[in-house]
């Protein structure tokens, strides 16, 4: 499974959809299999680290109108 992660910018808007461990022995997986599925109904989820709570995190980026 090829996983890709971006660094959020304090800067950046987004709503946390759900929290992942980053302790988990499956490592980010869960959170991706969770994005897939949320793609898959078309939202535009993405898994991003979020290094202070040590947890990778399914966010949505938040449009000016949101």
């Amino acid at each position: 499974m090829s996983v890709s992660h971006r660094e959020v910018s304090a800067a950046m808007s987004a709503k946390v959809l759900e929290r992942f461990p980053a302790g988990s022995p499956r490592g980010s997986w869960p959170a991706e299999e969770y994005a897939a599925r949320r793609r898959a109904e078309g939202e535009p989820a993405t898994v991003v680290m979020d290094l202070k709570s040590d947890a990778f995190l399914v966010v949505v980026q938040l449009g000016e109108e949101d």
